[in-house]
């Protein structure tokens, strides 16, 4: 573990390659499904792009000159009303139990919050124990079935958070 501090910043078109491949090798240190997942989502590998419109953003999380992590918000894919979505937030083994989740998760409730977003959605896999502990501590409560169309099918946990305080 590196003792040099955890920074958390907007994605910058250098880091596409890099958060494509932490994502990536996260998912599969998981055991993932590679289908139905953000394994395939064509956009993994044109972050700044994809986040580069009106209320999206996405951050990285930078050890050293190393990307370890990343998250972002975006509105909720094929969904009518004012919800995001909580996205591909994932950590190398490097970066957690570092305060890094609790930190993105702070830099993304805020965004979305001043981007107007009344509510905050999430998908997630069973198995993610440590993300779904994060997830509950910061408000977010288990829902009986999807919102929208992610295409992400393979992920059958899902949550939301209210975010009016």
């Amino acid at each position: 573990m590196s003792e040099s501090a955890l920074i958390i910043r907007e994605i910058q078109s250098k880091d596409d390659p890099k958060i494509a491949q932490t994502i990536r090798d996260v998912l599969i240190e998981m055991g993932v499904p590679k289908v139905g997942t953000a394994y395939e989502d064509v956009s993994l590998d044109h972050m700044t792009e994809t986040y580069n419109h009106p209320r999206m953003k996405y951050f990285v999380v930078e050890d050293g000159s190393k990307i370890v992590g990343g998250a972002g918000i975006a509105p909720l894919a094929n969904y009518e009303g004012n919800i995001c979505e909580l996205q591909k937030m994932y950590f190398l083994p490097e970066a957690r139990g570092r305060g890094a989740g609790t930190q993105m998760m702070q830099y993304c409730l805020s965004f979305a919050k001043e981007s107007g977003f009344e509510k905050c959605y999430l998908e997630t896999m069973p198995y993610m124990d440590d993300a779904r502990k994060l997830y509950t501590k910061v408000g977010f409560e288990f829902i009986d079935k999807p919102m929208g169309d992610t295409g992400h099918y393979s992920c059958n946990v899902w949550m939301l958070k209210d975010l009016k305080d």
